[in-house]
């Protein structure tokens, strides 16, 4: 049985790698400097480099089930969702955790400019917040709860789960805000947040837009997604930017 991974490294070195290999040895020597950090689903129908026109050393991407960030303390969303004693050495969202890492790292040691929340249609880390995932997926089942808010009270439909999937991204970019590297920087107007959702089958991506509350095609938007938040803009009084959104779809039925 022929191994298609090993073809598939032999003709990346052979093939791919000389043309771009001044590229990479310049990206080695004068280290990387990417000015996006890219939150985005694990789906493969999801890519970041074909939607940007980025390429090497561009873009910091952190990918993920459903394009969720954790809260910045590490603590679970919903603890009443999950089992009172989780498995002996299972942590639940605290600890170690490789997206809030690499949150950390692209602001405060790369000083990304741009942080990008892409989700995107058919998303089935979305869905299985309505239909759930198996009791062995232990871990799964306890990060899915980083998108529970974002549910309707609604039976689910094609409608719901595309609004659900809008809403989860907002909530993303409100959970953002609760990393003092990121709200700092916010707020001093060097870092801008971005909500996306791509539309695979229409080859689009909706940006969100503060001021309507809604995601808007990039064909038609006036921007790449709301950001920077202005100060005015940011809720230190429990007013939540999701709660507009949430508003907004709160009477469109589904």
């Amino acid at each position: 049985m022929p191994d298609e991974l090993l073809q598939r490294l032999r003709s990346f070195h052979e093939h791919t790698f000389p043309g771009v290999q001044n590229q990479f040895q310049d990206l080695v020597r004068e280290g990387q400097h990417p000015t996006i950090l890219f939150i985005g689903c694990s789906d493969s129908r999801l890519v970041p480099y074909l939607l940007t026109g980025t390429g090497p050393g561009e873009l910091f991407i952190v990918r993920n089930v459903g394009a969720f960030v954790p809260p910045h303390d590490g603590s679970p969303v919903s603890p009443q969702s999950l089992p009172d004693s989780p498995p002996r050495g299972q942590r639940v969202l605290a600890g170690y955790h490789g997206t809030a890492a690499a949150i950390e790292f692209a602001v405060l040691n790369l000083n990304v400019a741009h942080i990008v929340v892409c989700g995107h249609s058919h998303c089935g880390g979305i869905r299985a917040l309505y239909e759930g995932v198996s009791p062995q997926a232990t871990n799964l089942n306890a990060w899915l709860e980083l998108g529970r808010e974002a549910t309707l009270p609604v039976q689910m439909s094609p409608e719901a789960l595309r609004r659900t999937e809008q809403r989860a991204v907002v909530l993303q970019l409100e959970r953002l805000m609760d990393y003092p590297m990121v709200r700092e920087r916010v707020v001093a107007g060097t870092l801008a947040l971005h909500g996306w959702h791509y539309v695979i089958e229409d080859g689009e991506v909706h940006v969100f837009d503060l001021k309507s509350g809604s995601f808007v095609p990039a064909s038609n938007a006036e921007h790449s997604g709301t950001g920077p938040f202005r100060l005015h803009e940011i809720a230190d009084d429990g007013h939540s930017i999701f709660n507009e959104i949430d508003s907004s779809y709160a009477g469109r039925g589904g």
